[in-house]
């Protein structure tokens, strides 16, 4: 039987509609909760809606259900896809990546492979556009799952932050951390370890001092590699594109693939100001 191959990806691996529409890749949206309403992110709620209603409420997030992985799964059977690439954030950050390994093998007639790329945002997403572009390509199913393993040290994003104060809330961080940069006015970059979890990279006083910290740590990343790259911004459109021109001037071996505004389920944890800067190697 022949494989028709479609790639999906969690609404935390933040990937925009222009990526979504162009490669093909299904959203499975998670959930942010505000008193009135939990709408489905990416789908009924602009990250704006977040930003507006900072700093005094600031709403939780959840992950789909297992009913509402089993239906989006089945959904994507019944279309006719047999093969299924489900790229999902760090098991640290969320547990939607063994939600979807445990209803996976309840569909029959969809071969499902979950990559759990042990990061988050766009350093998640780009590996679903990885994949999606090798299916357009006429890669075989086996083969793409071989080449994603092969890439797993290859996506480099770090986030440069006006504040902690919203990862603290959401409980992504320790009272420790966020004293100390408090009290030292200092600005943090924040990665994903190789095991998924956040640390800080640097604690740099001042904004325009952090932000060219983020690029310097990406240049010497990718070391002269080809590479793609993308830019993030928290509310901050003009910042981004900034930082979108140095990142490009510095690295003109690289391709920028995307520039976006992150989804709102992220916005919830990481506050404005944010920049986000990533290098995907050799793509």
């Amino acid at each position: 039987m022949q494989e028709k191959i479609v790639v999906m990806a969690d609404s935390c691996c933040d990937i925009g509609r222009d990526l979504q529409e162009k490669y093909n890749i299904r959203v499975l949206p998670v959930h942010v909760i505000y008193p009135e309403k939990e709408y489905e992110d990416g789908v009924d709620i602009d990250p704006k809606v977040i930003y507006e209603r900072f700093p005094d409420e600031i709403p939780s997030t959840s992950m789909p259900s297992p009913g509402e992985i089993l239906d989006f799964l089945e959904k994507l059977r019944d279309e006719g896809y047999t093969h299924c690439i489900s790229v999902n954030i760090s098991d640290h950050l969320s547990g939607t990546v063994n939600n979807v390994k445990s209803v996976a093998g309840e569909v029959e007639g969809l071969t499902t492979y979950v990559y759990n790329t042990k990061d988050i945002s766009f350093g998640s997403g780009v590996y679903a556009v990885y994949a999606a572009k090798l299916v357009q390509e006429g890669v075989p199913f086996d083969e793409i799952c071989r080449r994603m393993e092969e890439k797993r040290e290859d996506s480099h994003l770090m986030f440069y932050m006006d504040t902690l104060d919203y990862l603290k809330k959401g409980g992504r961080i320790g009272n420790v951390a966020f004293m100390i940069a408090n009290v030292l006015h200092m600005k943090p970059i924040i990665a994903c370890d190789p095991e998924g979890v956040y640390y800080t990279v640097a604690k740099i006083r001042g904004a325009k001092k952090g932000k060219q910290r983020v690029i310097d740590e990406i240049v010497k990343t990718v070391g002269g590699k080809r590479c793609w790259l993308a830019v993030l911004h928290g509310n901050d459109e003009e910042e981004g594109k900034r930082t979108a021109a140095m990142l490009q001037e510095k690295i003109p071996q690289g391709e920028l693939i995307y520039f976006n505004q992150i989804n709102a389920s992220l916005a919830v944890n990481t506050g404005p100001g944010l920049i986000g800067v990533l290098a995907f190697a050799e793509p």
